[in-house]
């Protein structure tokens, strides 16, 4: 809980999202390879099921609650003073918010 409390100081001084591409316009494969990278790149921190390791758990019923919108932005810019680093120069907003998506509605 703590974790999630820092979440939101960090980002509270982080712009809103400017939404250059809605989450349901990705195409199959794109969502796929996201899929992928879910698993193993945020696996790897956060553990290969999600349940959490270095990076706190992200599965969905620990997120649940949690605006879509600021999962997007913490993907995007990370949280200064952990290990969670920026994935903007990767990804764009649409495919961060589908990333919270993702999360969001995982085994759901």
């Amino acid at each position: 809980m703590r974790e999630l409390a820092a979440i939101a100081l960090a980002l509270a001084a982080v712009p809103a999202l400017a939404g250059d591409l809605p989450p349901e316009n990705l195409s199959p494969g794109r969502a796929a390879e996201l899929e992928h990278l879910v698993r193993q790149d945020c696996g790897s921190c956060h553990g290969m099921t999600l349940k959490g390791g270095l990076g706190p758990d992200l599965r969905a019923e620990t997120l649940a609650g949690t605006a879509p919108e600021t999962l997007a932005q913490i993907v995007l810019d990370g949280i200064p003073g952990t290990a969670m680093p920026p994935w903007r120069p990767l990804l764009t907003e649409g495919e961060a918010l589908w990333i919270a998506e993702y999360l969001l509605n995982a085994g759901k």
